[in-house]
């Protein structure tokens, strides 16, 4: 649950999802906390604080149930059939896609995990290597912006087949909700990235609610940035997770928010 007092964002954990309260505080100074208590933030302005100065509970609060799904049933038979179309509508893909300008440059190993049939990147972005991981392989041969592309199920196997220090960014789109193992995914794209390189996930409010874990179903947008700060917080090995709000049209399309770290 989730209340919002002026700048001051409270995350209070139910007994069901996270197992332990934790706070992000104001996200300016004191003249600016005065301001913003006196006026209504935007929600621009909540999203963007959540991870200015969040304060993690100092060892991993979540449970194995946190993670669980509605749906346990085999991942690959829930893939299987494979899905051509976006999963965001059309303002809020030319939104990540105008994003995916200034964060991918021409030369970049590029890993997009959790891939499809189309990635979203810019149609001039030159990479030196994209590569795709995910679950169907029709819609990753559909893919026009990989150079290859690997068929892996990671809630069976988190382990990337990749050397180590492979790639410059690694990108997930709208999908981190569906990994039910995030610490050790986490720890596989430090892995798999060059020292200083980024780790670029995406997310919006749509799911397929019945493999999404538990914990994303029963918070909301700015719990959803927190909780994903949190991943590269406790993998040890990023710098500061930030978060943008790129949200095309507020309260009229999809909302999109980017978390990003780059890896010490």
């Amino acid at each position: 649950m989730m209340r919002l007092r002026g700048p001051v964002i409270l995350v209070v954990a139910r007994a069901a999802t996270l197992s332990s309260a934790f706070v992000t505080p104001r996200s300016g100074p004191r003249a600016s906390m005065s301001r913003l208590a006196s006026s209504q933030p935007t929600m621009k302005e909540l999203a963007e604080g959540v991870l200015r100065s969040p304060k993690f509970p100092p060892e991993w609060p979540y449970s194995p149930e946190d993670f669980m799904r509605q749906d346990e049933s085999d991942d690959g038979l829930f893939y299987e059939q494979p899905r051509l179309v976006y999963h965001i509508d059309d303002p809020c893909v030319a939104a990540l896609t105008d994003y995916y300008k200034t964060a991918l440059k021409d030369g970049d190993s590029v890993l997009d995990i959790c891939s499809s049939w189309v990635s979203h990147y810019p149609d001039s972005f030159k990479g030196e290597n994209v590569v795709g991981l995910g679950m169907n392989e029709y819609e990753l041969s559909q893919n026009k912006q990989l150079d290859s592309f690997v068929v892996k199920d990671l809630n069976k196997d988190c382990v990337f087949p990749f050397e180590d220090e492979t790639f410059d960014k690694v990108t997930c789109v709208v999908s981190v909700d569906y990994l039910n193992k995030p610490r050790q995914v986490f720890d596989e794209i430090a892995r798999v990235l060059r020292p200083g390189g980024e780790c670029i996930i995406s997310m919006s409010n749509r799911c397929f609610p019945t493999k999404a874990f538990r914990i994303w179903l029963q918070t909301q947008d700015l719990e959803h940035i927190f909780v994903v700060g949190s991943f590269f917080h406790y993998s040890g090995k990023f710098e500061p997770a930030t978060c943008e709000d790129r949200s095309p049209n507020p309260g009229r399309s999809d909302p999109l928010y980017i978390v990003k770290a780059a890896k010490r």
